[in-house]
């Protein structure tokens, strides 16, 4: 309302032509979106939500300016863009008063591992010394209902407070959201129905991924083929490197990359370290901002993969994989992605070390996988586009 105000006066509802009313909705809609986008991306663990707000309003005011532009409606800029900084203004002050006044408070059982919980800056954990909250008011309660050594005593508290209405948390559910992974060295069976991703969700991803490629060839041909130049003319070999992958439902796929290493050199299926001496001087650049990624654009328009999904890993290493890592295989519930949480989040570790820690990650995914944390990994894509991080 401020830019209206500004523009057309204290009592310009008063006369509302569409000129006026395309506008005001357009900054309406693109609030809510900002609104409702920024408060699910603040629910996932480790978000810098002050990193987020700048291209998560500008998104959604490019959007609304598009549909105002494709119908042909019109609209006053100064306004659209008064509405765009004002609520820049509004979301980080925001941010940065609320940050101060919203931090949760949970209060810790001592028995079983609650001790290995570590606060973070939008949680507040506390130890209990007896079963009695001694009228500090709390968000939750954080117990090992699995430990073997919790006195009858404490069962009966955690009873009580569940009667009183105050929430009472395994430690699997806090320790995931602090750490963003599910362990899977204790998942039971009966948990597997939980990790089973929304089949419609996965079918408006799957036509959304091919709406995205369609959309980007044209302006990722020319990079390309730029591409496709440098790596001829650095060192001698194909331009391509193709590699059977694992993929969806464990049926294996070519997946195309860049060729980022010499062709006449020979190792293991992973990438040992950044000094790997098989990369190339290109393919080390190319690695580092996933330009070598780019030619699996057309995995996607193949339905073979997704923009974002578990990390897809050659057919050798899956084999293996499968027989020492537990519940590997279920990591391809899921079309396998260019980035994904364990990516964003861990960047390209040394698969052999790491896929433990990884598939924890893939794990997490599964389970919350959904259009807010599909958009929190694209962003933090982007900025790993431009910082390079975890390249290998």
């Amino acid at each position: 309302m401020l830019p209206s105000l500004e523009r057309w006066g204290w009592e310009f509802w008063h006369h509302l032509p569409p000129v006026r009313s395309n506008t005001i909705i357009a900054i309406c809609l693109a609030f809510t979106a900002s609104t409702l986008t920024l408060r699910r991306l603040s629910t996932f663990p480790g978000t810098q939500l002050a990193a987020y707000i700048l291209p998560t309003v500008s998104i959604a005011f490019l959007i609304v300016v598009a549909l105002l532009f494709f119908s042909r409606e019109v609209y006053t800029r100064q306004v659209l863009f008064g509405g765009y900084l004002v609520s820049l203004a509004w979301f980080y002050v925001g941010y940065f008063i609320g940050r101060r006044y919203r931090k949760l408070k949970f209060a810790l059982v001592p028995y079983g591992n609650t001790n290995r919980l570590m606060g973070s800056r939008r949680l507040d954990l506390r130890m209990l010394s007896r079963p009695n909250l001694e009228g500090t008011r709390y968000d939750g309660i954080v117990a090992d209902l699995r430990a073997e050594d919790l006195p009858p005593e404490w069962e009966k508290f955690l009873a009580t407070c569940t009667l009183c209405h105050i929430p009472v948390y395994h430690i699997r559910q806090i320790h995931e959201s602090l750490s963003g992974r599910v362990q899977i060295d204790s998942l039971s069976e009966n948990e597997f129905g939980s990790l089973l991703p929304p089949l419609l969700y996965l079918r408006f991803k799957r036509l959304a991924d091919t709406l995205g490629a369609l959309v980007l060839l044209p302006i990722l041909l020319p990079i390309m083929a730029i591409t496709a130049v440098v790596i001829k003319l650095d060192s001698p070999g194909p331009v391509f490197f193709l590699q059977p992958r694992m993929g969806y439902r464990a049926r294996p796929f070519l997946m195309y990359k860049f060729r980022s290493m010499y062709h006449d050199m020979s190792g293991e299926d992973f990438t040992i370290s950044e000094d790997d001496p098989r990369i190339t001087r290109v393919g080390k650049w190319i690695r580092k901002y996933r330009i070598d990624e780019l030619p699996q654009i057309f995995n996607i328009l193949r339905g073979q993969m997704s923009f974002i999904g578990p990390r897809p890993e050659s057919v050798s290493l899956s084999e293996w994989y499968e027989k020492d890592v537990p519940f590997f295989s279920y990591r391809h519930v899921v079309r396998p992605g260019i980035s994904g949480w364990a990516q964003v989040e861990q960047g390209y570790a040394a698969e052999v070390q790491g896929m433990q820690r990884k598939l924890e990650y893939d794990f997490y995914y599964i389970k919350h996988v959904s259009l807010w944390l599909d958009v929190l990994i694209s962003l933090k894509t982007v900025r790993i586009l431009f910082t390079g991080f975890g390249a290998r």
